[in-house]
């Protein structure tokens, strides 16, 4: 079953019945979902053409990953340490809603989530006050549209699934329905 139906005709009943809301509007439910990283150690040391291919290659990674071009974000200021210029590409960026956003989670759960390495579940820790969950992929090679082979600079990233709940509760017992696998 596909999330949204999953959503609707069972998450929505047993969210109801736990936490008694009135009407099915007032149900939380999951508003986007945002893909982040940083290529900023990866960049760091090479002359901009090769910079300049390592950071194409994370961005058409990203776009098979999640369906959608990712924005690039620049350096706000130089810092000597780190050898980063003003303006110097130091990540990307994607927001999903709607379909995508479906699309990207079911394969997150399904696929990505069962493939990473050492995975026992999402620990509870990882959810703010607000219900919204974050979690961090080491290897973006655990998506099945990246074939290992072809890839040369391993990456990880974070995800950020926010949601409309009130609290940590009920974003734990929104995500736990849809089947996220989050740790007791």
């Amino acid at each position: 079953m596909r999330l949204p139906e999953k959503y609707k005709k069972e998450v929505i009943p047993a969210m109801q019945k736990k936490f008694g809301y009135p009407n099915i509007m007032a149900v939380p439910k999951i508003e986007k979902v945002m893909v982040n990283t940083g290529f900023g150690r990866l960049i760091t040391g090479k002359t901009s053409d090769e910079q300049k291919k390592i950071y194409e290659a994370i961005l058409n990674d990203l776009v098979l990953i999640t369906g959608q071009k990712p924005v690039l974000t620049r350096a706000k200021k130089s810092i000597s340490g780190f050898k980063i210029r003003q303006g110097m590409p130091v990540g990307a960026q994607g927001t999903l809603r709607g379909k995508r956003m479906f699309d990207f989670l079911e394969r997150l759960i399904h696929i990505a989530l069962p493939r990473s390495r050492d995975f026992r579940g999402i620990d509870p820790k990882s959810f703010d006050r607000e219900g919204n969950l974050t979690i961090a992929i080491k290897e973006h090679i655990a998506f099945p549209e990246i074939s290992p082979e072809k890839v040369k600079n391993i990456f990880g990233f974070e995800i950020t699934v926010v949601t409309t709940a009130k609290n940590k509760e009920e974003g734990i017992e929104l995500l736990r329905l849809l089947g996220f696998p989050i740790k007791e």
